[in-house]
């Protein structure tokens, strides 16, 4: 009877095994990005000024208020 527990002890090795290995295939590829510094009010308030979103009246408004 002692002999017939190893199959299923080693089974469930090869299963833990198979298991470890996929987790570390399947890792997240974003995980490791390095986190970027976000950008200010003010910094995005001159991107849309620049790409014509908002007028001059607005972004001086929005500037005055960010200020």
């Amino acid at each position: 009877w002692g002999m017939g527990w190893w199959w299923i002890i080693g089974l469930f090795f090869i299963i833990a095994v198979i298991w470890f290995i996929s987790r570390m295939i399947n890792q997240n590829p974003n995980q490791n990005k390095p986190i970027l510094p976000s950008k200010s009010a003010l910094e995005i308030m001159k991107e849309r000024y620049a790409r014509g979103e908002i007028d001059k009246a607005e972004y001086e408004e929005i500037k005055r208020n960010l200020q």
